[in-house]
């Protein structure tokens, strides 16, 4: 059996016992995951719209552009108490101590800031296809961080998909024609390149974490779960973005962005609110395929999401669409359509192996 067989049978006999979607049958499974997919990749086009029309419209606030990140985590609250996880559930003994819950979700919180403030800052200084163009090596990072942390293998068909995806993403980086901020002086076009570098290793680095804590501290696979831990780990981001926000003195110039804001004072409250919105609809996308499948996949439809934006802005800003965007497009959806091709190879044979036996214990 290979690991991705045996995660995918682990996978259901945890679910069997503590989620409340299990029973499920693999058609509802591959709902789930189409799901968590749409979630991922319209939350993160819409959030990247919107964060890059806040810099356009006259923003400049990196630690806002940081808060709004996980800012709007109050919203999942509301799936989170109607899912009603059982008490029995929560006091499972396998369930980990109150502490190392904090420390873990600390730490992971602690990740997020740091990976949302490198980001801020990568899209102030760089123009669109730069940033992209970096964000796209988070598939490299994450392969390492992948094979080191989670046991991840690769197949010619996973490795083709990581490598179409990557040229993908480079095909519209190289090719977008907007010139980027003006009046961006080189060493601040350095720092931007190294932050974007660095929150594309981080991000991968975090996936990963994520996969490895439902693996090995969480020891349960739930939606609850999930959200449980989207929902701490913003709450400790959001506190050390406003942290960052006063000490930073920022705050002091938020009035004044809203005044000069290009199109007002009620599109900059609107712009910075649904920018939280989404991002944790996208937070939800990512953290759901991470327990669901693997942070490696979870990482190959965030790097998918670089070729959907353009045509979210093609019909938000009427931006151009040319031969080149569109067979990187093509090749975009030939890489994921190669990864969950691989994926439902992993999925029918470990179905098929775990039937085998069940009919060998019921025989005995």
């Amino acid at each position: 059996m290979t690991d991705n067989q045996e995660s995918i049978v682990n996978k259901e006999e945890n679910l069997m016992d503590e989620s409340p979607f299990l029973k499920l049958q693999r058609w509802q499974w591959w709902l789930l995951v189409a799901i968590n997919i749409f979630f991922l990749i319209a939350g993160q086009a819409a959030a990247v719209l919107l964060g890059r029309f806040y810099y356009d419209k006259g923003g400049n606030s990196k630690w806002m552009a940081t808060l709004v990140q996980t800012a709007g985590f109050p919203v999942l609250c509301i799936p989170y108490f109607l899912l009603h996880p059982s008490r029995e559930a929560s006091t499972s003994s396998t369930s980990p101590s109150i502490k190392t819950l904090a420390l873990l979700y600390f730490v992971l919180g602690v990740l997020v800031a740091g990976d949302n403030m490198l980001y801020s800052v990568g899209l102030l200084y760089l123009s669109a296809s730069t940033y992209s163009l970096i964000c796209a090596t988070q598939l490299a990072f994450n392969a390492v961080f992948s094979y080191f942390l989670n046991s991840q293998k690769f197949t010619a068909l996973i490795l083709n998909s990581v490598v179409i995806l990557s040229l993908s993403a480079a095909l519209i980086a190289v090719n977008d024609d907007s010139d980027g901020p003006s009046g961006v002086p080189k060493g601040k076009f350095l720092i931007g390149f190294l932050c974007t570098l660095g929150a594309s290793a981080l991000y991968s680095l975090l996936l990963s974490f994520m996969q490895l804590s439902f693996q090995k501290v969480l020891k349960k696979e739930t939606f609850s779960v999930v959200l449980e831990m989207q929902i701490y780990t913003s709450v400790v981001a959001s506190c050390l973005s406003t942290i960052g926000l006063f000490a930073s003195g920022e705050w002091k110039s938020l009035q004044h962005e809203m005044e000069v804001f290009g199109t007002g004072r009620v599109s900059y409250v609107l712009t910075l609110v649904w920018t939280a919105i989404t991002w944790q609809v996208c937070a939800v996308g990512v953290v759901g395929l991470i327990f669901v499948v693997s942070s490696l996949f979870s990482n190959v439809i965030s790097t998918l999401s670089l070729a959907v934006t353009p045509l979210a802005a093609l019909v938000v800003f009427h931006d151009k669409m040319n031969g080149v965007k569109v067979i990187a497009m093509l090749l975009a959806l030939c890489g994921f359509a190669s990864y969950i091709y691989q994926n439902y190879i992993d999925d029918k044979k470990a179905r098929t192996l775990q039937t085998h036996v069940r009919e060998i214990q019921h025989t005995a």
